[in-house]
C-alpha cells in the first residue's frame, strides 16, 4: 500500500527555455510538503540547454 501524507512530487521547468526557442526543456522531479507549501514552488536550477542556471517553476 502506499503511503498517505503530506509530501508530493511535483515537476519543475524552466521558465527561461520557453521564451529563447532553444529546442528541447529541462525538467527537474523533486518533492514538497503540502501543508507547509501550499503555493507553486520556484528554484534555480541549472539548465543544460542554455547552459546557465536559470528559474524553474512548478508545474501541474
Amino acid at each position: 500500500m502506499a503511503k498517505k501524507g503530506n509530501r508530493v512530487q511535483v515537476i519543475l521547468e524552466c521558465t527561461e527555455q520557453k521564451d529563447s526557442g532553444v529546442a528541447g526543456m529541462s525538467r527537474y522531479i523533486t518533492v514538497k510538503n503540502r501543508k507547509n507549501t501550499t503555493q507553486r514552488i520556484e528554484l534555480k536550477k541549472y539548465n543544460p540547454f542554455l547552459k546557465k542556471v536559470t528559474v524553474h517553476k512548478e508545474i501541474k
